[in-house]
C-alpha cells in the first residue's frame, strides 16, 4: 500500500454548503464564522461596491473626463493607393477588402479617399467615397458604386 494513493471512500466528501452556527463542537458555532460585532456581523448587512467608510469614494473624487456621442460612426477609411493591389477589371466590395487584409470590421461602412493614384480600372462598391476618390477612380476608367 502506497500512502499517495489513498483516497477518501467515494461518496464520502461532498461539496454542499457548509452549515454554520450549529453549536461548538462543530468549529463553527456561535457567531457562525463572523466574528464579534460590527456591520459585517449583522444580518443584512451588505456594504455597497465602491463605499469607503464614509470617506468621499474613488468613483467620485477623480474627475469626469470625455464624451462618447451615441450618434457618432465609426468609418474605415482606405486610401485609393490600396486598391492597386488588386487584379485589373476586377469588382472590389467590402468582402474583397477584407480577403486581402485591408478592412478587418467593417464597422459602421468603409470610405475610399483620395490619397495616392489608381492605374487600373476597376469597379468599386463601398459605403462612401471622398470626391477626389470617385474622381481617380473614374479616371483610370473604372466606377466608384455607392451600396
Amino acid at each position: 500500500m502506497n500512502l499517495s494513493n489513498l483516497h477518501p471512500a467515494a461518496g464520502s466528501k461532498h461539496s454542499d454548503a457548509f452549515r454554520v452556527g450549529r453549536g461548538h463542537g462543530s468549529g463553527n458555532g456561535k457567531t457562525a464564522g463572523r466574528g464579534q460585532k460590527g456591520q459585517k456581523s449583522r444580518s443584512g448587512g451588505k456594504i455597497r461596491v465602491g463605499f469607503e467608510g464614509g470617506q468621499m469614494p474613488l468613483y467620485r473624487r477623480l474627475p469626469k473626463k470625455g464624451f462618447k456621442c451615441r450618434n457618432s460612426k465609426q468609418i474605415i477609411a482606405i486610401n485609393v493607393s490600396e486598391l492597386d493591389r488588386f487584379e485589373a477589371d476586377s469588382v472590389v466590395t467590402i468582402e474583397t477588402l477584407a480577403q486581402a487584409g485591408l478592412v478587418k470590421n467593417s464597422y459602421d461602412g468603409v470610405k475610399i479617399l483620395g490619397n495616392g493614384e489608381l492605374n487600373k480600372k476597376l469597379t468599386v462598391q463601398v459605403n462612401a467615397f471622398s470626391k477626389s476618390a470617385a474622381e481617380k477612380i473614374e479616371a483610370a476608367g473604372g466606377k466608384a458604386e455607392v451600396i
